[in-house]
């Protein structure tokens, strides 16, 4: 892509005006949550806003750590891991407060509002579930078992009156934001959503390549990024009518390492997709085709490291313009800031549970149809 922006814009999202609420939350904000109040005492551990708890100690966890004491009315409180050793290590690198053993002694502890779980996928419900019935609002890191222990996860969070968000980031970049609002003006009414994210992980030790904690493998972790694009960018009102899809497993230990398929939808749209562990460079395109124009990104899912600024490439009739939305926030900071916005209204808690519930569910067709053509 060219890195020579035609046309430069500030960056701009559907909640940006609601963000900029975020900034008196920082002294001591009662949260208007789901079903009543959550309150988020700075009197415990000093911490503003709502305090997070986090559940695991892994790469993922040690990214978003800094991230949410970023974020505008968020703090960390606590962490948790199975030993306590490795919580102390945490806490004391990233200046966190109180350090458990246990997640059940954690969110018992009364010193969390709010709990990111970045643990395998194996354990996911059921420490959302205890966290759940413990008041707590829950971000979890996709991808889930299946769409049926997403819904539980779902509706006990509706039940209880808690916020609940998976852990996508690029949904909450100005940019998705942008192309989203003006598609039809861009490109018109999308028919085609092709998009890559493969990378190379070849360590079994991984729990991504240990099928007994991510037993969708390279489906689950990378291709869950594929199915949100096509729910972000394909109409809101379209329906998966069929997927076909294959695999390709690690031979030592069966871990599904790539996968590749088609989805056709209700309107005669489709969404190709690829993904894997096994690729010799990282890939992460996106293509919207439209009858009036196609929108290109090639760092939908994350930025490009020491790239700061959010680009994407804009063709109508053979002619290219590229857009710079200079970099404001990363995407898990802003995405730390959209849960406290979103805890606060129901109508953003129904939109993201729709966008999770669809991501899931597209997944799992694709899965299934994966494993059927494998055995077939």
């Amino acid at each position: 892509m060219n890195k020579t922006p035609v046309n430069k814009e500030a960056p701009q999202s559907v909640d940006s005006s609601k963000r900029k609420l975020l900034g008196v939350a920082g002294a001591g904000l009662a949260v208007v949550a789901l079903g009543g109040i959550v309150s988020c005492s700075p009197a415990v551990s000093g911490v503003p806003g709502l305090r997070w708890g986090i559940v695991g100690t892994g790469n993922i966890a040690n990214s978003m750590a800094p991230r949410i004491k970023e974020a505008e009315s968020a703090g960390l409180a606590a962490v948790s891991s199975r030993k306590m050793e490795t919580a102390q290590d945490f806490a004391q690198k990233h200046a966190i407060p109180a350090a458990f053993d246990s997640w059940q002694q954690m969110i018992e502890s009364g010193q969390v509002d709010a709990v990111y779980i970045a643990t395998p996928t194996s354990v996911k419900e059921e420490i959302s579930l205890a966290a759940v019935r413990h008041g707590i609002h829950i971000l979890v890191e996709k991808p889930f078992a299946d769409l049926a222990s997403l819904k539980r996860m779902t509706a006990a969070c509706r039940e209880k009156g808690v916020g609940f968000m998976d852990g996508t980031h690029f949904p909450h970049l100005p940019r998705t934001q942008k192309i989203r609002t003006g598609m039809l003006e861009m490109a018109g009414r999308p028919w085609s959503v092709a998009s890559a994210f493969q990378f190379n992980l070849r360590n079994l030790d991984n729990i991504r390549l240990i099928p007994a904690l991510e037993p969708y493998g390279a489906i689950g972790d990378a291709g869950w990024y594929n199915m949100r694009a096509a729910v972000e960018y394909l109409p809101d009102d379209v329906e998966l009518l069929s997927s076909d899809a294959g695999l390709q497993r690690e031979p030592v230990n069966n871990a599904v390492i790539s996968g590749s398929g088609v989805m056709h939808f209700s309107d005669g749209s489709t969404s190709t997709w690829n993904c894997g562990f096994n690729s010799g460079a990282l890939v992460q395109d996106l293509r919207i085709t439209g009858p009036d124009g196609v929108i290109w990104i090639d760092d939908f899912v994350t930025i490009r490291g020491g790239d700061r600024n959010e680009r994407f490439r804009m063709s109508r009739g053979g002619k290219p313009e590229d857009f710079e939305l200079p970099f404001s926030k990363h995407a898990p900071t802003l995405m730390f800031e959209d849960f406290a916005l979103m805890v606060q209204d129901p109508g953003l808690f129904e939109k993201g549970v729709r966008a999770s519930e669809r991501t899931q569910a597209w997944l799992d067709a694709a899965w299934q149809s994966a494993t059927r053509s494998e055995f077939n």
